[in-house]
């Protein structure tokens, strides 16, 4: 269920700056330089009620929960300056994840956000979701993101948070297919 965040907490998000400067960067396609990228898409389906659906399960933040992520937010809806705290695993190992959304894509054939994190994210920059219909109604969804460690910890076990965020971008995949598709 998406929380609202608490005043004190989303004032301080609102205060925070992005933790990278290529803001707006994962409307292209290759990452910035100094950072890891990673691009997937998959077909969700075909038609207006699939492109339908899984546009309004992104902006809702059903995809992120779905994929198990806790979502404490302060706007229900994913638009320019909303902050997001996402919540990956459990406590005592919970990993909590602050990113602000950058910037919204919407049109009749697309529809998503990309956000960026926040200083407390364990790597810093920016990660992309959209939903296009194409020109044969086929509805597919892509996750972009760009990032470099950004805590001691993260540096440590850059292999390991790789293969998280790999993980983490498959399970968003996978969420949003059944989302969209009643599966």
């Amino acid at each position: 269920m998406v929380v609202p965040l608490d005043q004190p907490l989303m004032s301080r998000l609102a205060a925070l700056a992005p933790t990278y400067a290529e803001t707006g960067a994962t409307a292209a396609a290759a990452p910035p330089p100094g950072y890891r990228g990673v691009q997937r898409s998959l077909v969700l389906g075909f038609g207006g009620r699939v492109f339908e659906r899984a546009g309004a399960a992104l902006m809702s933040w059903q995809m992120h929960e779905r994929a198990g992520m806790g979502v404490a937010t302060d706007f229900p809806i994913a638009v320019p300056g909303a902050s997001v705290l996402l919540t990956i695993g459990r406590p005592p190992v919970a990993v909590t994840a602050p990113c602000r959304v950058i910037y919204q894509v919407s049109d009749q054939q697309r529809q998503g956000f990309a956000y960026g994190t926040l200083p407390g994210h364990p790597v810093s920059g920016e990660e992309y979701f959209v939903v296009t219909r194409d020109w044969d109604h086929r509805v597919v969804f892509t996750v972009r993101a760009f990032s470099r460690p950004a805590t001691a910890a993260a540096r440590l076990g850059a292999p390991v948070t790789g293969i998280a965020q790999g993980l983490a971008t498959r399970r968003y995949l996978h969420a949003l297919r059944a989302l969209a598709t009643d599966r």
